[in-house]
């Protein structure tokens, strides 16, 4: 660069030289030959700006003109930031075209959409699954081709972390689930997958559960009749007192596990309470379970209660009451004899409300807990069986604080001791009239 800008120099120094020269020869003023000599000067620039004009005019397809000094840079500097951007063009196509055919063949549907929700761009399992319409469908909401109330909402809410399942605009009886993903400035994919042979499945597992388990608690009732019975003759030999009693206790033991398969099919099939329904009296009903729970522990644990008499939920009672009662009977299961239980009901700083169980038993290790709400998890299952638990509790837990807008909350440590927290959210609480919470 210092060399092309010597060059010029030297250029205009050369036409001022023989501007001064020709005064000293020819006479005359000294001005007109000075003016000539940057008037050459300046006509040189304007034609090189005109070659510069006139490449970029042409789209830069040919090779940049050939100049010397600062307007030889020019050119090849112009040259080398045309060539870095069509290698950079050209990659960014290879990468919107890799990244379209990868999309097109996903058997998932894929949309693009801006920040109005509108359609910039789908493949073709979206025509398959929401039928859509080549460019008749471009650029038009999104959800005026997806009508659901279920789909409307959920954009409105605009909480991506989860899917949203709606009924098939095309196809009758099938169901798709439906996830907003954002990227980029005000981008979002949606992604449609067919989940209907899933779905399926599932209502098949949970009616057979259902079927079988409402099947055997007839067998089950009379099983434990006949067994009490015999358990109660005194014509029935010493010798089968011991495998009675134990017929007995598989007896209750498989009756409780029918139980809780039935009520967890119910709190899955059920359509969930509302907000506006009549307040529970929580206070009352934790008091009785707190009460059954010191009897089957015989005053072998000490059950401490914090309880907020004017704080009521609204929900199904009985939901309520299974929930609460599986963490309060699970701290006393797994607390050992002289252990410590506390049972709390309060209302917390954000207008939520909390149901809390701390005991100081045996303890979960860490890596189990995102499992323990899992049908049939144990953590440990001889330990389980032996204290008469058939690993649906946890589970029951989920599903009712799902039904009830709450979440479940867990904190244990080995050796330590565990707390099971229950979260209601603001708009579930409801205030209960002092004497409604001491009936």
């Amino acid at each position: 660069m210092r060399t092309a800008w010597l060059s010029e120099f030297l250029f205009l120094g050369l036409w001022v030289g023989l501007a001064a020269l020709s005064w000293l020869l020819f006479d005359g003023a000294f001005g007109w030959w000075l003016a000539s000599a940057f008037a050459v000067t300046s006509l040189r620039h304007i034609r090189q700006m005109q070659r510069l004009e006139g490449w970029l005019r042409s789209g830069r397809h040919s090779q940049p003109p050939q100049s010397w000094g600062v307007w030889g840079e020019v050119f090849e500097h112009y040259y080398r930031l045309q060539r870095r951007y069509t290698k950079r063009k050209k990659r960014l196509a290879r990468v919107i075209r890799e990244f379209r055919e990868s999309t097109a063949a996903m058997p998932d549907g894929t949309l693009v959409l801006d920040t109005d929700w509108r359609i910039t761009w789908f493949n073709n399992a979206a025509v398959r699954l929401l039928g859509l319409a080549g460019n008749r469908d471009l650029g038009q909401p999104v959800t005026s081709l997806l009508r659901a109330p279920a789909f409307e909402q959920y954009m409105r809410e605009a909480d991506f972390t989860r899917a949203v399942d709606v009924a098939s605009p095309i196809r009758l009886g099938h169901l798709l689930a439906v996830r907003v993903v954002p990227y980029g400035r005000g981008q979002y994919l949606l992604l449609v997958r067919d989940i209907t042979r899933m779905q399926r499945l599932q209502n098949m597992r949970r009616d057979f559960v259902a079927n079988a388990s409402h099947e055997l608690r007839s067998p089950l009732t009379v099983l434990g009749g006949y067994l009490e019975n015999l358990a109660d003759d005194d014509s029935i030999p010493e010798v089968w007192a011991g495998p009675l009693a134990e017929m007995q206790a598989q007896c209750g033991r498989m009756t409780s596990l029918v139980n809780d398969l039935l009520e967890l099919s119910r709190l899955e099939t059920d359509a969930p309470g509302e907000p506006d329904e009549q307040p529970v009296p929580v206070p009352q009903m934790i008091r009785r379970i707190v009460g059954e729970a010191e009897a089957q522990s015989d005053g072998s644990r000490t059950i401490d209660v914090g309880i907020d008499d004017s704080l009521g939920l609204a929900g199904i009672e009985r939901e309520l009451y299974s929930a609460f009662s599986n963490l309060v009977f699970n701290a006393v299961r797994y607390t050992e004899a002289g252990g410590r239980i506390q049972v709390d009901w309060f209302c917390d700083a954000d207008g939520s409300a909390r149901f809390r169980v701390t005991d100081d038993g045996i303890g979960i290790e860490a890596r189990h807990l995102p499992f323990v709400t899992q049908r049939f998890y144990r953590v440990d299952p001889s330990r389980s069986r032996s204290h008469g638990g058939t690993g649906l509790g946890l589970a029951i837990v989920k599903h009712v604080l799902q039904r009830h807008d709450g979440r479940l909350t867990m904190q244990s440590e080995p050796g330590e001791g565990s707390e099971f927290c229950c979260e209601f959210p603001r708009q579930r609480v409801r205030s209960l009239r002092p004497e409604s919470a001491r009936a």
